[in-house]
């Protein structure tokens, strides 16, 4: 009996233990549910399909519409915050909507270029409150070193690109991707650059494949499109150098 009892008790321990992989950004990460080809959907929703959730909890906390500010200023973060631990991990992804305006009455939610440091005093018509806004590079900043300051590891992933083709039928690279590149060199964290990985795969496509999976418009895609894109985050993360997050990919089928 007491056997069993310690058997039983170092099984939930082994649950308790098991780490958890926190997926925060915006609709691209996470976009609604539904069936049908054009249901919207983000590539964080099916991250299940390349990971072993036996050995890994996965917790998408991604939201639409919000930028890297406002997954702040909302208290997003802080609730991760008081749960994350030693051994989790966290993706981050952020870029679409932190070129918007930083004080309208529509949803003021942009930051400020770059990854300086610089701020401004705003007040914020939505929330009603006076508020100092940052970079984009201070909010991803912020990202990576809390997640460092309680033993998580973060991965800053660069944003999924829009379908724009041009003239050339080529995509343009997205700035937001090259900043966030130079903030996972400043923290030390680990960079996983999903904007260039789906451009190589949207151009060897081609424009008219590509529009499949863009029902509505040029950014959210539907539930083909983000399968095809957290497979190219699954691979990105199996070619990262001594990052322990591959440990928990599922054995690919290639």
């Amino acid at each position: 009996m007491v056997a069993l009892v310690i058997l039983i008790g170092a099984s939930f321990q082994k649950i308790l233990d098991k780490p958890v992989l926190y997926i925060i950004g915006d609709s691209t990460v996470q976009n609604g549910s539904g069936k049908g080809s054009d249901s919207l959907w983000g590539w964080g929703s099916f991250m299940n399909l390349f990971l072993d959730t036996t050995k890994i909890e996965i917790q998408n906390h991604a939201k639409g519409g919000r930028s890297s500010r406002t997954f702040v200023t909302e208290g997003r973060w802080d609730s991760i915050m008081k749960t994350i631990k030693k051994g989790d991990y966290v993706l981050m992804q952020f870029g679409h909507n932190d070129g918007g305006e930083l004080a309208d009455t529509l949803r003021a939610r942009g930051t400020i270029k770059g990854i300086g440091e610089e701020s401004k005093d705003i007040y914020n018509p939505i929330r009603k409150v006076n508020e100092t806004v940052y970079t984009y590079g201070y909010y991803i900043r912020k990202y990576a070193n809390e997640a460092k300051s309680k033993g998580a590891i973060p991965i800053i992933v660069s944003p999924v690109p829009r379908n724009k083709f041009n003239e050339k039928s080529k995509i343009e690279k997205d700035q937001y991707g090259i900043w966030a590149s130079e903030v996972a060199q400043q923290t030390g964290a680990y960079f996983l650059d999903l904007n260039t990985m789906v451009i190589e795969k949207y151009e060897k496509m081609g424009a008219e494949d590509v529009k499949k999976f863009f029902p509505k418009d040029h950014t959210h895609t539907n539930e083909a499109g983000a399968v095809v894109n957290a497979e190219l985050v699954a691979k990105g993360i199996r070619d990262l150098k001594k990052c322990g997050l591959k440990n928990y990919l599922k054995e690919s089928k290639k």
